[in-house]
């Protein structure tokens, strides 16, 4: 009998610690696939983030180094500068890089550093205990934000994506959502072709995807799938929003 599915050697053999349901094991295959498919993971070096993901290095099958909260665009930028043959990448929660690393990654996108990001947007602080984020959707109920967030009080969600894609030597930035198999297809093909930018020395490139957080929403890991279509992609658009041929500056 022929194999038609397997382990991708882009990830180790270690059991991850996420919560059912949690979305960050799916984006941790495509991650990886891109890389093995693309014939990177032997050049290839992660740069983690403080949030759920904070033990990545233990399930991708790279040289990894663990960041400080929000650092990980800086230290990536070191590390690209450093060893530019490198495949260098970040990999980042919305309370990592919306918040306390918001001017980390909006800096390294206006040096134009020719890195891969990307951006997990659940709309909440998931590891700390469901804090409202960022991104917290109006309405949208947290531990800080029990009655909902309310947009005169908090302001409304930040749009990292479309903040981004306004600057002139972003190269690539695309969102895509996790909430059903078509849309982890299309998720896998955004991911390779930022890897692809980064190879062909496009610049910078961003990919946020839109995951979800039963335990932080207060939902089943099916209906928080139904939440975030119903609720997250009507207020953060899927598609592209910077294409790599429209890059006005390039390192």
């Amino acid at each position: 009998m022929s194999m038609i599915f397997k382990r991708t050697a882009g990830l180790t053999d270690a059991a991850t610690h996420y919560c059912p349901g949690c979305t960050h094991g799916i984006a941790h295959r495509l991650v990886a696939e891109a890389l093995d498919e693309l014939g990177l993971l032997g050049n290839t070096i992660g740069c983690g983030s403080v949030g759920c993901s904070i033990l990545s290095y233990n399930y991708f099958n790279v040289d990894m180094i663990e960041c400080l909260h929000g650092r990980a665009p800086a230290v990536a930028t070191g590390i690209k500068r450093s060893v530019p043959d490198k495949t260098v990448f970040t990999y980042q929660g919305d309370g990592d890089l919306a918040s306390i690393g918001a001017a980390e990654i909006v800096h390294a996108a206006h040096r134009g550093e020719n890195i891969t990001v990307i951006f997990i947007n659940n709309a909440i602080y998931g590891m700390t205990g469901g804090q409202m984020a960022p991104t917290t959707l109006p309405g949208q109920k947290a531990t800080t934000a029990p009655a909902g967030r309310k947009p005169e009080f908090s302001g409304l969600p930040l749009k990292m994506s479309e903040m981004l894609a306004q600057v002139p030597a972003a190269a690539y930035i695309e969102r895509v959502s996790l909430h059903d198999p078509k849309h982890v297809r299309r998720a896998k093909k955004a991911i390779v072709r930022a890897f692809t930018c980064q190879v062909e020395a496009k610049g910078f490139s961003l990919i946020e995807i839109l995951s979800t957080c039963p335990t932080g929403w207060n939902l089943s890991p099916v209906d928080a799938l139904g939440w975030l279509e119903e609720h997250m992609i009507p207020y953060y658009p899927l598609g592209v929003l910077k294409a790599p041929e429209e890059v006005e500056h390039v390192r």
